[in-house]
């Protein structure tokens, strides 16, 4: 999805993406942070990417002479990260050894410091984190006024 021409089809590959960002929230126990990458960013941000997208697009259409090529060389980056991936876990020693159901040493000596419940969440969010919260926002209104600018067309006056 990421070596195509085609706009639209890189955006829905992405949207994808933030799926499967949200599907490792959902087994890492985050629930909140999951419903929160779905609606807010598979859903309200890629819609808008892609309305501005098909807003400026002209044909839509891909114009790759040989799409085999494409095809070859994104399943030969797909095996070599996923080699990458299976070395790093199984010979790196990254595999954790504790227990499925068992808690890290870091966690039992302060209970209190890891929680899923979005009440804590939101208030470590707006007290230690409300800098990188503030700059986040910042850059998301940047990427906005981006888009609006792009999607202007010129005003060609003549005098």
């Amino acid at each position: 999805m990421v070596l195509s021409r085609n706009a639209v089809t890189s955006a829905m590959g992405m949207i994808l993406t933030l799926v499967g960002v949200a599907a490792d929230f959902f087994l890492l126990d985050a629930y909140f942070l999951g419903v929160l990458q779905v609606l807010v960013y598979a859903g309200a941000v890629m819609v808008l990417f892609l309305f501005i997208i098909m807003l400026l697009s002209d044909s839509g259409e891909s114009s790759t002479a040989y799409p085999w090529k494409q095809a070859t060389l994104g399943l030969a980056i797909f095996f070599f990260l996923a080699a990458g991936v299976f070395w790093l876990f199984l010979w790196s020693g990254a595999l954790p050894h504790t227990a499925a159901g068992a808690t890290p040493p870091e966690l039992s000596a302060n209970p209190g410091e890891f929680t899923t419940s979005a009440k804590s969440f939101g208030r470590l969010l707006y007290t230690k984190y409300l800098l990188p919260l503030q700059i986040s926002g910042f850059l998301l209104l940047v990427a906005l006024v981006g888009v609006v600018s792009l999607s202007k067309e010129p005003k060609n006056e003549v005098p």
